[in-house]
């Protein structure tokens, strides 16, 4: 996805809130509950051990986009250029998890 999809879906986001009057709900704080909600609602699809993947494709697409969606706003809403964040983050990784690291819950 290019930073240009990105910034346009946030515009389409951002005038979707507008036309519902919905900004003064999209405060920072409400829509980090979003996003953790949206998360645990695609985590429930794999309750269980559930094959959700396979069994309710686009069940799990759609909670996946509620996520993401989630985040795009969050970034716009909050001023950060998620694109900028998100490689700060990858070169943070590197840092922290450096070839051969066995798991990235022990770094090594």
């Amino acid at each position: 996805m290019t930073e240009d999809a990105i910034r346009s879906l946030q515009r389409e986001l951002s005038a979707f809130a507008a036309e519902r009057g919905w900004e003064c709900y999209h405060t920072p704080r409400n829509l980090a509950a979003l996003i953790s909600t949206e998360a645990g609602e695609l985590l429930a699809l794999f309750r269980w051990d559930q094959d959700s993947l396979a069994e309710r494709p686009h069940a799990v697409r759609h909670e996946l986009a509620d996520v993401f969606l989630g985040v795009l706003r969050f970034a716009d809403v909050a001023g950060i250029d998620i694109a900028a964040a998100a490689r700060e983050k990858i070169d943070i990784n590197r840092g922290n998890y450096p070839l051969g690291s066995t798991s990235p819950d022990r770094g090594g």
